[in-house]
């Protein structure tokens, strides 16, 4: 019988050429224990410095677990100050978010710290409204000067707390500032004291502005096919990311999280219990932690991604499995984990029949509630479609002629109308096939002209040229970049974003324009869905 360790092994050696780009590492380890890493390329092409399990990475998002780690570890464990208030922990956290947001915002929402952490706050993505403000790809984002003025701009949510998930970097940063304004202490005193030390992290630190990282791994962007170029990023952080650490710290980690499970107590042991939504409907997402089934195994598992970086970590509870995958560059690190977990399991994908889309599939939808297009088209594998709606595309299976599914997914075409089930979103999106203008040079002009949202202190400028329209965004950040802007159908256009200052940008942003009865355009809804119906009036 082949050996654990023959089998991870086997998982390791086709790691690189798999994911191919600058530099990589994966480590997996088995009942808290190191099984086998394979670490390859180079931290910095320029240099020819080697990448090594010693090497520092900015974690990106996988900060968020840390983060909130400390919730229950100073619920257990309070500070002075906590203990000098005489209140329980839940009530002083609850306390500093009205401080924070607003008592009147707060009550008359219903927001609660755990919609934060657990991603169902219902409040707009600041890293996709930097786009409306105006923000060019590689300029200065403060915490100090910056964070302040998007609170002051929070002043509704596009779902009710605890109903849906929506990923939100600013719910981190909120949660952050929480737990400081309660402690009495610094994230980076309470991370280093309730999560690296007992972990054995022995490197890691919170490194708030990703430019200044001391013996810094150099991220990449680009691709095989375009080649590989360093990326530029002048953002600073505070609890949605910011955590820099090793193969090794994080194989340490792994290590404490799986003694954690195994004991039945500590913060992952509280945090990664399954979740639910308020109403008690089975969740996919709490404290920082996604729980994702793969071919029946429970995962808890998070990704991190910047600008330049990608990694991944997953544990499987059952099977007391880790997984860890780090990239200096944009490959699939989520895909990457995933893979190493079915391969030591060996685990394969059910065979099912190929069942071949048609034509009536493809094509623009719209979804009247969240004011946003949704597209369908062929996918290059057979039986499967790509749905647009979230940022990257989706892909799923058909399962017949008028149904189709993947593990997040469940799809149905009903006519001109298709209905997709946001499985981890907790929502049902109803949108209806949009039939686009064959003239589009003839219909532009009604548009042009400037639109100014209120709510968010953005103003939306687009011109016209020879038949194209561009659009470009002002806001406290400055003056962003035009983009193009292109027609989907009826007077739904879409303002193509490819890039923007985060690791990925928030997608196509939907313009849905309003007519009076004359036909004249009178204002446009903006959305994507990390920020979704932002009502803009002509100026």
């Amino acid at each position: 019988m082949t050996s654990f360790s023959a089998v991870v092994a086997e998982a390791l050696e086709t790691m690189p050429s798999t994911y191919r780009g600058p530099g990589g590492s994966v480590a997996v380890l088995k009942e808290g224990e190191l099984v086998g890493q394979q670490i390859w390329g180079y931290s910095n092409l320029d240099t020819r410095t080697l990448l090594r399990s010693d090497t520092l990475l900015p974690i990106c998002s996988i900060t968020k677990q840390m983060l909130c780690a400390l919730l229950p570890s100073l619920e257990h464990n309070p500070t002075p100050s906590m203990k000098a208030r005489g209140t329980d922990a839940k009530t002083q956290y609850q306390d500093a978010l009205s401080d924070i947001l607003g008592a009147e915002f707060v009550k008359r929402t219903g927001l609660k710290v755990h919609h934060l952490a657990n991603n169902a706050s219902g409040i707009r993505d600041y890293w996709a409204l930097t786009v409306l403000w105006g923000a060019k790809l590689d300029q200065k984002f403060s915490m100090e000067e910056h964070i302040p003025k998007v609170i002051e701009r929070t002043k509704s949510l596009h779902f009710t707390p605890g109903t849906e998930y929506s990923y939100c970097n600013v719910n981190f940063v909120i949660v952050a500032r929480v737990i400081e304004a309660v402690s009495g202490e610094k994230i980076d005193d309470l991370l280093s004291k309730y999560v690296f030390e007992p972990s054995g992290m022995k490197s890691a630190f919170v490194g708030a502005d990703t430019s200044l990282h001391p013996t810094r791994c150099e991220g990449y962007e680009g691709n095989a096919s375009v080649g590989y170029f360093p990326a530029v990023n002048r953002i600073e952080w505070a609890g949605d990311a910011g955590i820099v650490a090793s193969l090794n710290d994080m194989i340490a980690y792994e290590k404490s999280l799986d003694s954690q499970w195994t004991a039945k107590q500590g913060w992952f042991w509280d945090n990664a219990q399954p979740p639910n939504y308020d109403d008690g409907t089975p969740a996919r997402y709490a404290n920082g932690l996604a729980s994702a089934d793969v071919l029946g195994v429970r995962t808890v598992r998070h990704g991190g991604a910047l600008r330049g970086y990608r990694l991944h970590r997953l544990y499987a509870p059952e099977e007391r499995i880790s997984v860890v995958v780090m990239f200096n560059h944009e490959g699939d690190a989520g895909g990457a984990a995933t893979s190493v977990l079915q391969k030591t399991l060996g685990m394969k994908e059910p065979e099912t029949p190929v069942v071949q889309p048609g034509k009536e599939w493809f094509g623009s939808y719209f979804d009247e509630v969240a004011q946003m297009v949704l597209t369908v088209e062929e996918s290059k594998k057979p039986g499967q479609i790509k749905i647009s709606y979230v940022r990257g595309p989706e892909t799923v299976k058909l399962t017949d002629a008028t149904h189709a599914k993947s593990p997040s997914l469940n799809v149905s075409l009903e006519a001109n109308i298709i209905v997709v089930e946001r499985i981890e979103d907790n929502r049902t999106v109803r949108a209806t096939k949009l039939s686009p203008s064959k003239d589009v040079t003839k219909i532009h002009n009604p548009f042009l002209g400037s639109f100014y949202c209120d709510e968010i202190e953005s103003k939306l400028k687009i011109e016209g040229h020879s038949g194209m329209l561009y659009g470009s965004f002002e806001g406290f950040l400055g003056t962003g970049a035009m983009h193009f802007i292109k027609h989907i159908g009826e007077d739904i256009w879409a303002l193509e974003c490819a890039r923007s200052m985060d690791a990925q940008p928030p997608g196509d942003w939907t313009l849905a324009f309003r007519k009076d009865e004359a036909g004249n355009v009178t204002g446009v809804t903006v959305g994507c869905w990390l920020a979704r119906k932002l009502e803009y009036k002509k100026a």
